[in-house]
């Protein structure tokens, strides 16, 4: 249902609030570059420091700008199952042909707990549910075995992989076989997961280098393995440089470097240090993105 690259959108903020005007300009910027996806209000778009009215609006106006040339997969995550079931069924109502939801995070839920978690909210809505499977940030990995379970509810129609693992990606796809699409959560790791089976990436660093990542999932996707591997292999000192701090900040602070966006970034992130930044310009330069 969702294949290629799926960038993971930056919220751009300007004077402590949204700017709507950029966040528009980079939906143009993805589609003109063959992004396959937009994915709003996850992580890298800031999530948790977006109010219920702000995280709303995002995905409305991202809809919107869209206009159906490329899904719209929305991040509805919540460590709160009935705020998860709210912001997917808006999300829904809105238009989004999708749901990104982090795992529960924080209370780490036992497996059981995370199963019924996705369960509930699966059932509450009628789009596709990605689910997102980040362990260093939610506290609580989703085991293959659980996974194979949620794969069995019509609606839960893939997993973002970003434990890091390879062997964590190989069980996922032994066990779910073609009942769960598999994307990878790891820039560095899209052509290792795409030969093993998988559709293809969630992408961070798709927010500065689309084309590059969408012509590295289109060459998986064709078979075209020597061309991914080149690709895979020239994108890797610039997604290195994407994750020197937590992230959204370099990606951000990319951004605005290329004049797409304030680096604006809410509190508690905070701008980068002076060493990374430098290490980061040096990256993108090698690259031709300054």
């Amino acid at each position: 249902m969702f294949a290629g690259s799926m960038v993971a959108l930056v919220t751009p903020f300007k004077d402590g609030k949204v700017d709507w005007q950029s966040l528009e300009d980079l939906v143009e910027f993805h589609i003109k570059n063959g992004t396959n996806g937009i994915v709003p209000c996850g992580t890298t778009g800031e999530s948790a420091t977006l109010d219920h009215k702000e995280h709303h609006e995002v995905i409305e106006r991202v809809i919107k700008a869209v206009n159906k040339r490329v899904p719209v997969i929305a991040g509805t995550g919540s460590n709160s199952t009935a705020e998860g079931v709210a912001l997917t069924k808006g999300a829904e109502k809105t238009g989004a042909d999708g749901a990104l939801m982090i795992s529960p995070y924080y209370n780490r839920p036992t497996q059981e707990g995370i199963y019924q978690h996705y369960k509930k909210v699966a059932e509450s809505v009628g789009i596709p549910i990605i689910v997102y499977n980040i362990p260093g940030r939610t506290g609580s990995k989703i085991e293959p075995e659980t996974l194979a379970r949620l794969s069995e509810i019509k609606n839960v129609a893939g997993v973002k992989e970003a434990t890091g693992s390879v062997d964590q990606a190989i069980d996922v796809i032994r066990l779910c076989g073609d009942n769960l699409a598999v994307y990878s959560g790891e820039d560095s790791l899209t052509f290792s997961l795409m030969a093993l089976g998988g559709k293809g990436v969630i992408s961070t660093v798709a927010n500065i280098a689309p084309r590059e990542m969408s012509q590295l999932t289109d060459a998986c996707l064709n078979g075209n393995w020597e061309s991914g591997r080149k690709l895979q292999l020239k994108l890797i000192p610039l997604i290195r440089s994407v994750f020197l701090e937590t992230n959204p900040i370099p990606i951000k602070t990319a951004l605005s470097l290329m004049g797409k966006c304030t680096g604006d970034l809410r509190l508690p992130l905070t701008p980068m240090s002076e060493g990374n930044l430098k290490k980061l310009q040096q990256e993108m330069a090698e690259f031709d993105l300054l």
